[in-house]
Parts: structure tokens; sequence; C-alpha cells
């Protein structure tokens, strides 16, 4: 199936850039770009694309705000490209439903795996700050709110194995091959997980995971 991407960032030249990356893939298809938040959530609403490729700078909405309204109608899962890595901007797209980010700077190759990854339903964090970021995350009192959902004592034992793969930043893949178990049954466990926790994203799943393991 191919993938459908949106790229938002005021830059033309960036979106031109990340335009000719994705585009000589033969599974992913670029079919809409947006120089700011409200555009690219109209785009996505009306191409319905499996992922968002979103600046979190941006006038007018910013990214920020765009991703909260994608995630929250499930129109699309997003995917955030910065240049930063651990500030505040990090947090607040992740609490947002991000399911992930990249670094401006990170390869060509990096960033369409990390498109092929979230479109699949993996979450991606640079690798540089995996643990970095869900760890300071986790400390901080932005996901006080989170920090013991009500929905933590309805998982199963293999579930709060999986809610703890998570919390390690482990991909489907690393996840099946920790637990030895397919990975169609690890995406179904992390469907059920995320639905008990009340969380839009396995990243926020993984900060839950972190903040429960460090209590």
């Amino acid at each position: 199936m191919t993938i459908r991407v949106v790229i938002a960032d005021d830059h033309a030249a960036i979106r031109a850039g990340l335009r000719m990356i994705l585009d000589v893939e033969d599974d992913i298809e670029v079919v809409g770009e947006a120089a700011d938040g409200d555009v690219a959530v109209a785009q996505a609403k009306a191409l319905r694309p499996q992922v968002v490729l979103m600046d979190v700078r941006m006038p007018g909405v910013d990214g920020i705000t765009a991703t909260e309204r994608i995630t929250a109608g499930g129109v699309a899962k997003v995917l955030i490209l910065t240049t930063f890595d651990l500030d505040e901007y990090v947090f607040r797209t992740l609490r947002a439903g991000a399911s992930g980010f990249v670094l401006k700077s990170t390869s060509g190759r990096a960033l369409v795996e990390a498109v092929r990854a979230v479109a699949a339903g993996d979450g991606v964090l640079a690798p540089e700050v995996t643990r970095a970021v869900i760890s300071a995350f986790a400390a901080s009192n932005q996901i006080a709110a989170q920090a013991a959902p009500a929905g933590f004592g309805e998982l199963t034992e293999r579930e709060r194995e999986v809610l703890d793969c998570l919390g390690d930043g482990l991909s489907n893949a690393q996840i099946a091959g920790r637990l030895f178990i397919g990975e169609t049954t690890v995406k179904t466990h992390v469907s059920r997980v995320l639905t008990k926790l009340g969380v839009r994203s396995r990243v926020q799943a993984a900060i839950v995971a972190r903040e429960i393991r460090d209590r």
C-alpha cells in the first residue's frame, strides 16, 4: 500500500527537499504541502494521508496546535520534523498526540524509514534522544495528569509487558523479539494498551510506562 504524506513547513525550499527525498520511494507519495498549521489541518482532512510530516514553528497556527487538531480527530498520524531535541516544543508535540519526531539533521534514509514506521503504527523518536526524551518528560510535572491512569489496572499481564517495552522505546519488531510473539500480535496489544490508558499515541504510553516504573 502506498503511504500518503502531507508535508507542512513554512519554508518552500525545505518542503521541496523533503518531497524529493520521499517521492522517489515506490511506496510513498507526497499528496500535499502546507506552509502553516491551518492549511496542514485542512489538507489532512481533505486528502486523508497516513502521515503528516509537521514542522513545529510556523506562522499563524503552529505545528503543535495543528498536531493536536489532526490527532484528536484521528485524521492522520503526525511525525514532527524539528531542529530541536530536548525542549518544550518536543514535549508539547508528544503531549499533543504526535507519533514521534525526527531532527532536521537526520539523513534522507532515516527520514524515509521514520515515515514508514509511523505509517505502520510504530512510534518514532530520534535515536540520539529516545530514552532521554521519555525520561525527561516522565520526570516533569507536565504529565502529572497521566501519572496513574485509571486504565492501568485493566491491563493484562501481557499488556503490561508490552507497555514496559514501549517505555524502553522499542519498535513493534523489537517488542516481538523480546516477548517472543508475532508483530501482528504486538500491534493488537499496543492498540489495547492505548485504548485502556486513554492516550493518543504509543509515545504517550511510553511516557506513562516510565513514570509508573520510576515511582
